[in-house]
């Protein structure tokens, strides 16, 4: 930790009013010509629970459980709702901070997950006189801390299922759909998103000692209804695994950090009514939120040699396009 006098823990944010959801969701698709109507489809999920999304909390949770792990100041900056990044930014340098290791809440390569927090740094700091250095950790996604975090909340999921399916349950491994225009160019030649998912859920799987078949799907899908995404969508995988007599499903969201609105939305109403109705027994698995073996890794990465900067051409932004009117 000696290259570095602070730590800036970097996120995505999300609203914590009613009033907060339309703003927050604009900002989030502003470029992307998302339909309007999913836009308001979108809020309807939030204003179920009470228009705040759980991840402003969880990030002040996860700030807390690393806190006494790293000897520096740590501070927070989102992308797309207050605390916002560049705030935070003008906050570090009136502080005096030179030097500082962001620590994004994502895991893997791609342009949404590390090349957009990228940019949001580089205009944190254009706009702000005296900004720091900040130096973006490493993709984190096969770290021992991550995995550790990730197969005992698994394990955990497990044992909460009936013990007459438990031993036959399948593990469906889950994450956020992108474009695949975007996936096709993730990382420095390309693939590395849904790569890096997948040698996440196969370090999973082996930590737990399993050695039957497990299944990588993809679910929160937002844009345009002409332009591919990553597939099967995680309901529509459920309804094949029942038809071919599944037992029990153990849902794992390995592509996130925290049990945000994606994915108690997505994985805890949609996916758990599906199964209910098909009468599929179905458990989730937590993310790797506070669990000590993953704040415990925020300190191993800052002990690492600083990463290698990307490429110009690592993940590069997807064309962006107007919403239909």
């Amino acid at each position: 930790m000696g290259t570095y006098d602070a730590l800036l823990l970097l996120s995505f944010g999300g609203p914590e009013k009613p009033a907060d959801v339309l703003p927050f969701l604009e900002n989030v698709v502003r470029g992307r010509g998302v339909p309007k109507a999913r836009l308001m489809e979108v809020e309807a999920h939030y204003q179920r629970f009470g228009g705040v999304s759980p991840i402003n909390q969880q990030c002040r949770d996860l700030i807390e459980a690393i806190r006494p792990k790293v000897d520096l100041p740590i501070y927070w900056g989102n992308r797309n709702w207050h605390p916002f990044l560049t705030d935070t930014v003008r906050q570090m340098a009136d502080d005096g901070v030179r030097r500082a290791a962001a620590f994004a809440t994502s895991a893997y390569a791609s342009y949404s997950a590390c090349r957009q927090y990228l940019d949001d740094i580089d205009r944190a700091r254009e706009a702000v006189d005296g900004a720091p250095e900040i130096v973006k950790l490493r993709h984190y996604y096969d770290h021992p801390g991550f995995i550790a975090a990730m197969a005992d909340h698994t394990a955990q999921a497990l044992g909460r299922l009936p013990a007459e399916v438990r031993d036959g349950a399948r593990l469906v491994f889950t994450a956020h759909s992108i474009p695949l225009t975007m996936a096709r160019t993730a990382g420095p030649s390309g693939g590395a998103y849904e790569a890096q998912l997948l040698s996440a859920a196969r370090l999973v799987n082996a930590a737990l000692g399993r050695t039957e078949p497990f299944d990588l799907v993809w679910q929160s899908r937002s844009g345009p209804p002409e332009v591919r995404w990553l597939e099967p969508d995680v309901c529509d995988h459920l309804e094949v695994l029942y038809k071919q007599g599944a037992q029990a499903v153990v849902l794992v969201p390995i592509g996130f950090v925290s049990d945000h609105m994606e994915v108690v939305y997505d994985l805890d109403v949609e996916a758990r009514d599906l199964a209910a109705g098909l009468g599929l027994p179905l458990e989730r698995a937590s993310t790797a939120g506070t669990h000590p073996a993953f704040t415990s890794m925020v300190a191993d990465l800052l002990a690492e040699p600083e990463p290698a900067g990307c490429a110009a051409t690592c993940c590069p932004a997807p064309p962006r396009r107007p919403a239909p009117a």
